[in-house]
């Protein structure tokens, strides 16, 4: 009897005991799981196709009627498609523009004759990406179609030149129809005034503008923004803009302005918190 008993209760414990090591073994392989999953995410997010939904950046441009540069944020709509915001600050420039030397000292700034104004459009506008081709991995370029528009602030600065008055005396002069005379000869002009001047008589013509282009971003890491733009952009605005003064009745200032371009960006992509 007692010899029965024992062996029952071996058989009992050995029941009790077996099925922990089979609890530990589970658990050990939920946890090589989830850790295969975490270097999924991890090589999807920086290698394979972007899943990262914001994305911040700032960038600058070469157009063919002068320079800009602007930050830019995005938010992810669809795998596909991300829409963004931008504010850009920009100068253009007209075509007529020359810089020459003026007065007979080197210390003297070139000028631009006949210009009227500077003409800086500050920008503010929403547009999307569309993507055309994702990466394939890290080495792979993701290529995004744009489409993008918004309101335009044109900001006129007046272009001073310094000359000599008829008492002969150097002065800071704007351009106006009363010293014409004075303005555009240049026999009497010395050179441009300081980049500071003509801050304080700024106006404004309000407009609109619009934009199509290709985006190349050929960051190793989707974590990381490193794109090349190139594209067309429109801008259209209230009235004409006097970047020029009009000579022998011929006027080369435009409302309308239509350029190229090519721009680059570095910025960083995050998911939303």
């Amino acid at each position: 009897m007692i010899l029965f008993l024992a062996t029952l209760s071996g058989g009992l414990f050995a029941q009790t005991t077996t099925p922990a090591p089979a609890s530990k073994a589970q658990k050990e392989k939920e946890k090589e799981q989830r850790k295969l999953k975490k270097i999924a995410i991890f090589r999807e997010q920086e290698e394979g196709e972007n899943v990262f939904q914001r994305d911040f950046s700032a960038g600058a441009r070469l157009n063919t009627d002068g320079w800009s540069g602007f930050v830019e944020k995005g938010y992810r709509k669809s795998r596909k498609k991300v829409t963004y915001f931008q504010i850009e600050f920009s100068e253009k420039k007209n075509n007529k523009e020359y810089k020459q030397s003026g007065g007979y000292s080197f210390t003297q700034r070139p000028y631009i004759f006949g210009k009227q104004n500077n003409f800086y459009p500050v920008k503010l506008g929403i547009g999307q990406r569309y993507l055309i081709g994702g990466k394939a991995n890290k080495n792979g370029v993701e290529v995004d179609a744009i489409y993008y528009g918004g309101l335009s602030l044109g900001l006129l600065k007046p272009y001073y030149v310094n000359v000599q008055d008829p008492a002969g005396d150097n002065i800071d002069l704007k351009y106006s129809a009363e010293n014409a005379n004075l303005f555009l000869n240049k026999d009497k002009i010395n050179g441009a005034a300081g980049f500071g001047k003509g801050w304080g008589d700024l106006s404004v013509v309000p407009g609109a503008h619009a934009k199509l282009g290709l985006r190349f971003d050929w960051a190793h890491f989707n974590e990381v923004v490193s794109a090349l733009e190139i594209g067309v952009n429109a801008e259209m605005y209230t009235k004409k803009i006097p970047i020029m003064v009009p000579v022998n009745g011929t006027d080369y200032n435009k409302q309308f302005f239509f350029n190229a371009y090519v721009g680059i960006q570095f910025g960083k992509r995050w998911n939303k918190r």
